[in-house]
């Protein structure tokens, strides 16, 4: 079994390591796929299929960020059926979920022409804003159960486990186990489920506060009330 493996993508010639995925080859010329479910530090699933590509000779596109290169592929990032998928997500997501604060899938949405009011009718996920913490709110209207804040809670980065993916179906969510607020959970507030999420269904407190027109002395006053009911 060779070492390195040789293909094409947007027929430009590249060699890598086996076992690089197409994203990583890509990547290494010079050729960017969206994604949107994948995170750098995260690893990587599969789930929102935006990275798909279209290898010669295979029946369906494959997921970039989880497929593997090939000796003597062919790979094709840009054609109208690749195209066509990605808008397709995108104005899929935008059905159900509120997309104002995810700025990658907007950039997304807007290089792929995606009408995002094309499925207006379909069921929104409606969800009420928590604020059980004094670190981050959570809002699931924005969440896209991409699972980069579940993984780096997990095992790629803090071994926490205080949340993971609750119920079937439309009804998935992100949540805790019982539905406890965050301060009983294993939730050590290190911060990074918030660094990565990319819509705004988890933001810090404070900046969230801000958005909901309070001043910072309002603010300080809030968080000192919160540390005289603790005490008590």
């Amino acid at each position: 079994m060779t070492d390195q493996i040789t293909l094409t993508i947007d027929d430009q010639p590249v060699t890598v390591p086996t076992g690089t995925t197409i994203h990583k080859a890509a990547q290494s010329i010079g050729v960017e796929i969206p994604t949107i479910c994948y995170h750098d530090h995260c690893t990587a699933n599969g789930l929102c299929r935006v990275c798909v590509v279209e290898v010669e000779g295979a029946r369906v596109l494959s997921p970039a960020c989880v497929a593997q290169v090939g000796e003597g592929q062919r790979i094709h990032t840009r054609t109208d059926r690749v195209e066509r998928s990605r808008r397709t997500i995108v104005e899929m997501l935008a059905a159900t979920v509120d997309l104002s604060e995810a700025p990658e899938i907007q950039h997304i949405a807007q290089e792929y022409h995606a009408d995002l009011d094309r499925f207006a009718d379909g069921a929104k996920r409606a969800a009420a804003i928590i604020d059980d913490n004094p670190m981050y709110v959570r809002d699931y209207a924005k969440c896209i159960l991409c699972w980069r804040c579940v993984q780096v809670c997990a095992d790629d980065a803090q071994y926490a486990y205080a949340i993971n993916f609750s119920g079937r179906g439309f009804e998935t969510s992100i949540g805790t186990f019982f539905d406890k607020a965050m301060p009983e959970t294993t939730c050590v507030f290190c911060g990074q489920c918030v660094g990565v999420c990319p819509t705004g269904a988890l933001k810090p407190k404070r900046e969230w506060q801000l958005e909901q027109g309070l001043t910072p002395d309002q603010i300080a006053q809030q968080m000192q009330g919160g540390r005289r009911r603790k005490r008590q």
